[in-house]
Order: C-alpha cells, then sequence, then structure tokens
C-alpha cells in the first residue's frame, strides 16, 4: 500500500484533517507526535512539525528516516502576494523558492542555494493528480505556480511585492520550500499544497485569524480527495524532485 507522509505547520490544520483519516497508531520521535493511519486506500503518516523552516525540514528528514514513506506532503495556509489570487483559493506549488535565503554577496541570484539551486519542483506526477482532482470541485479555484518561503509572517505591502516580483510567486509561506529541499536532497518525491488565509495588506493578521479555520478546511478537503484518487490506482512516479 501507498505510504504518504503528511505535514502540517499548526494544530489547525492538522485537526481540520484528522476527520479524514482512521488514525491506528501513534509514534514519539524525539518529541514529534506521528499519528499512522489510512486514508482512502492509503497509508498516512501525519505530524504536526511546526512553523518555520528550521521545524518543517526536522520533520521531514524525520518521516523520509523512520516512517519509511513513499511521498511526502505539505500542506496548509498561505499569504496571497498575487493580485489573482483571494482568500480561499488554493495553490498547488509548482515550484519552491526560499525567499530570503540570500548569498548575492557571492554574485548568486536571490534565493540561490548550493547544490539546490534558486527553484526546486515539486513532483510532476502528484501535481497533475492534484490539478485533475481539484479541477473537478466547483467550490475551490486552483492555481499552479510558484510558492516562497521564508521565516517571517510578511505583512509589509511593498515587501509581498518584491518578492511576487522578484519569484514570480503566488503566495509565500514559512516552511514549503525547506520541506522541498529536505526531500529533493534525498530524492523523494513531494508536493506542496496551500489554501489562501489572507492577501497582502495592512489587515493581513485580522484576515488571517478570520479566516484561518474556512481555509485549513478547505485544504483538508482538497488533500483528502487527492489522496482518494492516488487510493483508487495506488500507483506512483519514478520521477524526483528536480533543480532549476
Amino acid at each position: 500500500m501507498l505510504r504518504i507522509g503528511l505535514i502540517f505547520p499548526m494544530i489547525e490544520e492538522i485537526d481540520a484533517f484528522k476527520q479524514y483519516i482512521k488514525i491506528e497508531n501513534e509514534v514519539d520521535v524525539y518529541d514529534l507526535k506521528f499519528y499512522e493511519g489510512v486514508c482512502n486506500n492509503v497509508e498516512c503518516v501525519m505530524v504536526q512539525c511546526g512553523v518555520g523552516k528550521v521545524n518543517a525540514a526536522r520533520s521531514t528528514q524525520i518521516l523520509i528516516d523512520k516512517m519509511n514513506v513513499d511521498y511526502v506532503f505539505n500542506v496548509g495556509v498561505a499569504g496571497g502576494v498575487d493580485s489573482c489570487l483571494k482568500v480561499g483559493d488554493v495553490v498547488i506549488g509548482e515550484k519552491l523558492v526560499q525567499h530570503d535565503f540570500d548569498i548575492t554577496p557571492f554574485n548568486h541570484e536571490k534565493g540561490f542555494i548550493p547544490d539546490v539551486g534558486v527553484y526546486v519542483e515539486s513532483d510532476k506526477f502528484l501535481q497533475s493528480v492534484a490539478e485533475k482532482v481539484l479541477k473537478k470541485i466547483p467550490h475551490i479555484n486552483i492555481h499552479k505556480g510558484v510558492i516562497a518561503t521564508g521565516d517571517i509572517f510578511c505583512t509589509d505591502e511593498k515587501m509581498c511585492e518584491k518578492i511576487s516580483k522578484k519569484f514570480k510567486a503566488l503566495c509565500v509561506e514559512m516552511e514549503g520550500a525547506s520541506i522541498a529541499q529536505v526531500c529533493f536532497l534525498s530524492h523523494v518525491p513531494f508536493l506542496i499544497l496551500r489554501s489562501i488565509s489572507d492577501v497582502s495588506n495592512s489587515d493581513n493578521v485580522v484576515t488571517y485569524e478570520e479566516f484561518l479555520e474556512s481555509s485549513c478546511k478547505i485544504i483538508a478537503e482538497a488533500l483528502n480527495n487527492i489522496l482518494s484518487e492516488l487510493g483508487k490506482t495506488n500507483g506512483g512516479s519514478n520521477e524526483r524532485s528536480i533543480k532549476k
């Protein structure tokens, strides 16, 4: 049976998905709780990683090293920085970038990471499955593109505009690209999905708090439908994430 690691940064995100999964076992590793269960004929291992790139990377490596997963999914909420996005929209991360990684004094582009590159691409097979499935859900608007990650909750409109323009990013969050980097280096296919909880303006925090719960429910529904499609075939892909 296909086995997928599911990484949720926050308690609200993992709680929203628990209604879809039958949890059969709990495992504690380095003070992180991993929930093992089955969802739509797919074995799943869930973990709440915590906020930020280091927490996300740590949880990802444990999933890969100790939980024997075939794929890694990271799902949660994000802030929209492209004008096409509205609260509740879902973004399929085609490529991930760390917008706060900066070694430009050494003649590299902003976001460039040695032995990785600027962008890390999600698994093409998983992208195609997600797009196929989500297009069938009439109340979910989907977008595909770049997700930018950094250790900052972006509330400054100028910063958001700069990130969007520099990396052609649709949204910003605090975990995805670090998870992508770990998966890339470990040769494990991955997919990053985000539901928009707020858009870049002076009221980011207010909007985020107001729509966090509904955005978590949307992305949980999206994930459940994707797992259902994967469970029908229990198939997979030999492709691996590639650097750009």
